[in-house]
């Protein structure tokens, strides 16, 4: 179910006007990927961005092995990923089976090495170009930890919580690097398959490309669940029934 008019236009007229595409998700909603690959195949990319992905990762696909899935998630290691299922996002690559790949994902030696040393070195040399040197405005970090201890069911200690949104902001700039590296690569347009926190316009990738790029036109999609709209702004929202999941806290127990 579409909620916004805009929706109707992604698949018309308008596609050109847009240079990148982030598509927002929740990881392990297959319907939300089913979408992502419609959108896919209606859009046509030069490029495709993925957050599950890590360059060395995409390095290691051939033409041939993109045939075929489960050679190609044997190649990718996807069994110890932390990802869901890889045939939830393999017909996405089938959507557009010429377009470019480039991944984003930040592995975890690199969010342990973000936090002894900060983001900003993290990063490299193009921080300041994402705007990560700078703090935060205060009620944008206070909404961010709010929104990380409600994720992580309020078990992570006060203290650990500015850190985590410093490693959301690394990825939403490895995220917007890697789509503007995309775009002047290929020229466009660019798809960007992430989850919704990423997504949102309002201080996610296309927030950040913004910073970097402010002539890059960004259209942003987020995927609800039975009616509910993700946390955000986006320019447009759709909606699909959630799956049966057991109780995330759970774990945290």
């Amino acid at each position: 179910m579409i909620r916004l008019a805009a929706a109707l236009a992604l698949t018309a007229g308008p596609l050109a006007a847009q240079d990148i595409f982030v598509l927002g998700e929740v990881h392990d909603n297959p319907a939300h990927h089913a979408v992502q690959a419609q959108r896919v195949s209606d859009m046509a990319p030069t490029a495709i961005v993925f957050e599950m992905l890590a360059p060395g990762q995409v390095a290691k696909i051939t033409p041939e092995s993109r045939l075929d899935p489960r050679a190609l998630a044997t190649a990718l290691d996807w069994e110890n990923s932390g990802w869901p299922d890889f045939s939830f996002y393999y017909p996405i690559l089938q959507a557009a089976p010429e377009a470019r790949l480039y991944g984003a994902h930040v592995p975890r030696s690199e969010t342990q090495a973000a936090a002894e040393t900060g983001i900003v070195a993290a990063f490299g040399p193009r921080a300041s170009e994402f705007g990560l040197p700078g703090p935060l405005p205060a009620d944008q970090q206070a909404d961010r930890e709010a929104m990380q201890s409600e994720a992580h069911c309020g078990a992570l200690p006060v203290e650990v919580l500015p850190l985590m949104v410093e490693i959301q902001r690394l990825r939403d700039a490895t995220l917007a690097r890697a789509a503007l590296d995309a775009l002047r690569d290929t020229g466009g347009p660019v798809a960007v398959i992430t989850g919704n926190g990423h997504a949102r316009s309002d201080w996610g990738v296309p927030a950040t490309i913004a910073l970097a790029a402010p002539d890059v036109e960004v259209h942003a999609l987020g995927q609800g669940e039975n009616g509910a709209a993700p946390q955000g702004v986006f320019d447009e929202i759709a909606s699909s029934p959630a799956p049966v999941r057991p109780d995330p806290c759970e774990a945290f127990r």
